[in-house]
């Protein structure tokens, strides 16, 4: 007895329509991972305190640092996303002049020597949140969460998940915020 189904290749349109749909799969995942900008806070509230000690035991105080547009990085080096993006803090820290910007990476409970395993020396500062204060106090809500502090001290913008910081929607963020200081 002969089998009802035949041999016959699909049609061309059907094809490709399995291909775009395949390819949609695989793109749709990168494309959401990475947004095109940081999103604003309407409300612009001040941006909570944040002192915490460096890899040398040395306090980073983030209101000494008013007068800059300050990126706050939540992070762990256990946490993927947060390596993936660790590289592209310090190519946008290098894109401003440091009278005008700063980045600081704060650490959510590990070590010092994990962390410089894995850092190294950055040319910016990482500080460590040991007890998850700080993480706390910043309504922080998984990792990598990150944000933006204005030239005033105030909350300007925020995202959670990974990112390329020198994306150049987020370079034009942080441009338009320097900008508004200096005028």
């Amino acid at each position: 007895m002969k089998s009802s189904s035949t041999n016959c290749p699909a049609p061309a349109t059907e094809r490709r329509r399995f291909v775009a749909a395949l390819a949609a799969l695989v793109v749709a995942p990168a494309v959401r991972a990475q947004p095109a900008a940081m999103t604003p806070i309407v409300a612009v509230p001040p941006a909570p305190t944040l002192v915490l000690p460096d890899m040398d035991g040395k306090p980073v105080d983030l209101g000494r640092l008013r007068g800059k547009v300050v990126l706050v990085n939540f992070w762990a080096t256990w946490c993927p996303p947060c390596r993936k993006e660790f590289p592209s803090l310090g190519r946008v820290r290098k894109l401003f002049r440091p009278a005008d910007f700063e980045v600081i990476a704060v650490n959510v409970g590990e070590n010092a020597e994990t962390v410089f395993s894995f850092a190294g020396s950055p040319e910016f500062p990482v500080v460590f949140d040991h007890d998850s204060q700080a993480m706390e106090r910043w309504s922080v809500r998984g990792l990598p969460s990150t944000y933006v502090v204005d030239r005033r001290g105030r909350l300007a913008l925020r995202v959670v998940g990974g990112r390329e910081f020198d994306n150049p929607a987020i370079v034009a963020q942080l441009k338009q915020l320097i900008n508004q200081g200096s005028t």
